[in-house]
């Protein structure tokens, strides 16, 4: 049987969390969940989205807010000129193994050596998927002023690989790193990245604000009323990223997360101005056919969910 990453790590030998959602639970899937949905699991049907090289009309316009889509959860932001990378993944894969795991189906649309500057590297949680440590430990050596902020639980193990400037946050900590206040928001998700440390650190979305304008990357998270507790305390935002994949078979995927259709809901929630439909495309992750999340967001009505391609921006 093939083995499909991170979700192989998705159950605890020790099913003891230290983390929980807002909800007061933890998703927790047993061995017997994972093994019914991996021999039930319909064979998605996989494909190359398109990707453009927009990007290079804009990334070393500093004068210009914008947020370019390298891929999957990864996004390059300028915020009045200070330029933030959220999750990284550069890797083939997104797996601890050098030839077993998530394969990329497309290359990142921006080489990590075209990037002109990092100041602000964000992680949501510590997946695979999301914490890529090879894409981290280039970062750190190409732009040693670039600050690192992660979850709380997380920081050592980026010390562990001789990565400096990171700093941890809880749920609802607010930095202030030239003049944007970044706030480390709830989402509905988990952790884990082998078999002894599930929920040993925690998850979450990013919440940046600077002179009026607000944008929040949502890292990964099924639906839950953290996105309207997220409005009410930090307000609309200019422009949410939000995760519109790995939601199939819904029974299994559903707690950590969302389908095309919950995530209009969540951009209603936010009351966003404009929002971007993230994580697809980049990994076969779960049962969905690769265009699925772009076709089921873009026969949807009355809402400002777009699907752009890796390569693509919105200027906000």
């Amino acid at each position: 049987m093939k083995i499909l990453l991170p979700f192989i790590f998705t159950f605890s030998l020790l099913h003891a969390s230290d983390y929980k959602n807002t909800n007061g639970k933890s998703i927790d899937k047993s061995l017997s969940e994972l093994l019914e949905w991996r021999l039930s699991r319909d064979k998605p049907v996989l494909s190359k989205i398109e990707i453009s090289n927009n990007w290079q009309e804009i990334i070393n316009n500093k004068n210009t807010n914008f947020a370019i889509w390298i891929g999957h959860s990864t996004f390059l932001i300028n915020l009045n000129g200070v330029y933030i990378l959220t999750d990284p993944i550069f890797s083939d894969r997104a797996s601890p193994l050098k030839n077993i795991g998530p394969k990329r189906l497309i290359e990142p649309a921006i080489n990590i050596n075209e990037i002109p500057k990092v100041d602000i590297v964000t992680i949501s949680h510590n997946h695979y998927d999301h914490l890529d440590i090879k894409s981290l430990k280039i970062i750190a050596n190409k732009f040693p002023q670039a600050k690192f902020l992660v979850p709380v639980g997380d920081k050592k193990l980026l010390e562990k690989n001789n990565i400096d400037n990171i700093f941890e946050f809880q749920w609802w900590d607010t930095m202030s790193i030239n003049d944007i206040d970044i706030t480390f928001t709830p989402v509905q998700h988990w952790s884990a990245r082998g078999i002894f440390d599930r929920n040993k650190s925690l998850w979450g979305g990013w919440y940046f604000t600077a002179h009026g304008l607000k944008l929040f990357h949502a890292g990964d998270s099924g639906y839950s009323k953290d996105f309207v507790d997220i409005k009410n305390k930090l307000g609309a935002p200019d422009l949410a990223l939000i995760p519109i994949g790995a939601y199939d078979p819904e029974w299994f995927m559903s707690e950590s997360h969302m389908n095309p259709e919950e995530a209009v809901k969540v951009s209603l929630d936010l009351n966003a101005k404009q929002s971007i439909g993230m994580h697809w495309g980049t990994f076969t992750l779960t049962s969905e056919d690769t265009i699925d999340p772009f076709n089921r967001v873009n026969s949807l009505k009355n809402h400002n969910l777009k699907t752009i391609k890796p390569g693509e921006y919105l200027i906000f």
